[in-house]
């Protein structure tokens, strides 16, 4: 009897989890209103240097994701003094479910239901609940030069975001929130998995430049910037970076 009432429970948080998220990406896709986004920092490997970091973030270090957002969101024409307002919340002591690394549809469907459950009980912030939870682990770049990818999922509009606790590399962290936060909001990826590099043309941030190469920014979800047809570089912050026409359009900012 007990493990039949722990599945009702279970079944209606993850129904009550379900519902909240519709009704936010429902407004969100609306862009009537201004768009909270939470970050929640985590020490991602329990390193003394994350948790340095950690404790010198302020709102103020994620303010160029604002900026950015703002500028981007103008240009394509979307009126609104504030589209996205990001909040500090308080560091979240549990690390999220890892992903399963190259696992089958039904463990990766597990494993974001297993996400969204975990997400719904760490809500450090004070008040209402935000419209799109960033939480962002951060690693010594010492003890860990190369990160795996984050991701940010479109149902609860929920992103993990694997960092570097470095201030060198704050602008760099950034571009990879805003990259899964767009993924939250609708917007598909636009480099070729294999090797990483752009797509043509939606992966430039200027298709009809002439030459086309080296380009001088990155499309937010191409995430580099392409130097040679062959090769692309890492922008080092959002001031590299442009809303491509394709993502304006999948995440509703263009019809």
């Amino acid at each position: 009897m007990w493990r039949a009432i722990r599945i009702i429970v279970l079944l209606f948080i993850l129904a009550t989890v379900a519902q909240a998220a519709w009704l936010a990406r429902a407004r969100t896709a609306e862009w009537k209103t201004s768009l909270t986004v939470a970050i929640y920092p985590i020490n991602g490997d329990g390193s003394e240097a994350a948790d340095a970091y950690i404790r010198r973030l302020r709102a103020e270090s994620f303010r160029p994701i604002e900026e950015f957002i703002k500028d981007e969101a103008t240009r394509y024409g979307v009126n609104l003094y504030q589209p996205v307002a990001v909040k500090l919340a308080p560091v979240v002591v549990s690390r999220p479910p890892a992903p399963p690394h190259g696992g089958s549809t039904p463990s990766v469907m597990v494993w974001s239901l297993n996400m969204r459950y975990w997400a719904y009980f760490r809500n450090t912030l004070t008040g209402s609940r935000p419209d799109a939870r960033m939480f962002v682990l951060y690693f010594d770049p010492k003890q860990h030069p190369r990160l795996a990818h984050s991701i940010g999922l479109q149902k609860g509009l929920i992103g993990v975001v694997n960092a570097f606790a470095s201030e060198e590399m704050a602008d760099a962290n950034n571009v990879v929130i805003v990259h899964e936060l767009m993924h939250t909001l609708g917007a598909t990826d636009k480099y070729d998995i294999a090797g990483n590099r752009p797509v043509f043309p939606d992966g430039y941030a200027d298709a009809r430049q002439d030459p086309l190469h080296p380009q001088a920014r990155a499309e937010i979800m191409a995430g580099r910037i392409p130097v040679t047809p062959e090769r692309s570089e890492i922008p080092e912050g959002l001031h590299q970076v442009v809303v491509g026409a394709k993502t304006a359009r999948e995440i509703n900012w263009t019809r």
